[in-house]
């Protein structure tokens, strides 16, 4: 075959690259409602969806939060995890990108060697003769794969959306590790408080039993009042380990999340009030943008789209153009001579006729595994709008409860009062004091346990959003106003009282 015979084939070969096998990627259409189903305090505002994720966690103006944040992002073996299957994503894509590219490849040979002069003839009318000799070769060998299916093209498609995938899971897992970091704080926190309530019930209850036993030796009172009196106070003071033990699993778990041996690790009582933040809410089509599992959802399906093309190309040839330029020669001083120059160009083509069905079967994998992604995409979208929907009712219903927990915690501190006036005055017996002491101690212990609730609560509705939103700065980074750098709709921020 003649160069230019030659080039006429590499150059329809060319041509025929268009065709790429297997689907384009096109997301699936998946039913968002209109708008959430908001409940008071909360109205609608617009997340900025391009916005970084952020340190969320500033906004609850903490700063021991603050620093434990920044502890675990430094140090959790988890996140080192995810970033290393980053690294791992980003090297094979370009991997496949190289694919590409040509391949060179230089090579060289230096030996001496004896010809058999009994080897088979080549032409009966000459005898061969036994030689010694040397051979010099330096050879530079190019291959470059034809992308005629698209089979390259699709491999690429697939490991950019795999780098994504990953990047996304990287940002999920730092999502999900802050806002676990932050939830057992939080249950640290209203612990705190709890034996906070617990102690200051614990002096008034000693108090009342000096008051009752005094009472008792001067022979006002029976000894009944002394012993009901002891014994609520024994059952106060037992709520106190069972409490230190609950904070010791939540310390625990901060110390772990933070990448710090158990052990080691201790964090210090604040008995501080527990204010959740002001958070905006966007409609459900943002909530889908903002959340890094939807988004590492999606590109798993871009992915496995990008494997149907790769098992698809098997059906059609492969061909690839090889190249070959190089020099030869039995001596060194002529290896760099005109005459010892040598080249080929060759085009290679491969095509499967009969395979057992095998790529037939390779190509229904790919598209059950495309399949599969759908449905797990669907999955987490549909547990996406469910927790922010649950977030926002959730929240909803706390705030209530904590206003009415405080006009409980009022009521019950006058009734304690009343009985143990009347009490004082003997109109009723003891047991109204008790009574009314325990009555206390239950709804104050509650009241508590509503503001770690909250917390909680705009924690877990932060994660279900996403992360961090734009409008308002963070109050520890110096914020507290509306932030200029975001588009005119989305500086509006709404959040509970």
């Amino acid at each position: 075959m003649s160069l230019r015979r030659l080039s006429s084939v590499a150059a329809a070969a060319v041509l025929l690259a268009g065709c790429v096998a297997g689907p384009d990627y096109r997301k699936p259409e998946v039913e968002v409602p209109v708008s959430w189903q908001l409940e008071k305090p909360w109205r609608q505002a617009s997340p900025g969806d391009a916005e970084a994720k952020g340190p969320w966690w500033r906004r609850f103006d903490d700063p021991t939060l603050d620093a434990l944040q920044e502890k675990a992002l430094a140090n959790s073996p988890t996140l080192d995890l995810a970033s290393a299957r980053l690294a791992q994503a980003r090297a094979t894509l370009a991997g496949a990108e190289s694919g590409r590219s040509p391949q060179l490849g230089l090579g060289s040979r230096a030996s001496r060697l004896k010809i058999s002069a009994n080897r088979p003839l080549t032409n009966y009318a000459t005898n061969n003769f036994s030689t010694v000799q040397n051979d010099f070769a330096l050879t530079l060998v190019a291959s470059y794969e034809l992308d005629l299916a698209g089979r390259v093209q699709r491999s690429v498609e697939g490991a950019t959306a795999s780098a994504a995938q990953s990047a996304a899971d990287l940002e999920n897992t730092r999502l999900l590790l802050t806002a676990d970091l932050a939830s057992a704080y939080f249950n640290l926190r209203a612990t705190d408080l709890e034996l906070d309530v617990v102690a200051r019930s614990i002096e008034v209850q000693r108090r009342a039993l000096q008051f009752v036993t005094d009472r008792h030796e001067g022979g006002a009172v029976s000894g009944l009042d002394v012993a009901q009196q002891q014994a609520l106070l024994d059952n106060t003071l037992t709520q106190v380990d069972l409490l230190k033990r609950l904070r010791s699993q939540f310390e625990h778990a901060i110390a772990t999340l933070t990448g710090t041996p158990a052990p080691n690790f201790a964090l210090a009582p604040d008995v501080q009030p527990l204010r959740p933040p002001p958070i905006p809410l966007g409609v459900p089509s943002n909530a889908l943008e903002r959340r890094p599992d939807v988004a590492a959802a999606e590109r798993a399906m871009a992915a496995a789209n990008a494997q149907i093309g790769v098992a698809t190309a098997a059906f059609y040839p492969s061909v690839n153009l090889l190249p070959t330029a190089g020099l030869d020669s039995r001596s060194l001083s002529t290896l760099f001579d005109a005459q010892s120059v040598l080249w080929s160009i060759g085009v290679s083509a491969t095509q499967t006729i009969f395979d057992g069905g095998r790529i037939r079967a390779n190509v229904d994998f790919t598209k059950a595994g495309y399949d599969a992604t759908v449905a797990s995409y669907r999955r987490v979208v549909l547990t996406a709008m469910q927790e922010a929907e649950d977030g926002i009712t959730g929240l909803a219903s706390l705030e209530r409860a904590a206003a009415q927990s405080q006009a409980a915690v009022a009521s019950a501190r006058r009734v304690l009062d009343m009985s143990a006036s009347r009490y004082e005055g003997g109109a009723t017996t003891f047991l109204d004091v008790i009574t009314a002491q325990q009555a206390l101690l239950n709804i104050e212990r509650q009241a508590a346990q509503l503001a770690g609730q909250r917390m909680l609560g705009s924690v877990f509705l932060v994660k279900a959003l996403g992360g961090d939103w734009c409008g308002v700065e963070p109050r520890g980074a110096g914020g507290g106003g509306a932030r200029t750098d975001c588009p005119a709709p989305l500086r509006q921020v709404v959040g509970t009282r």
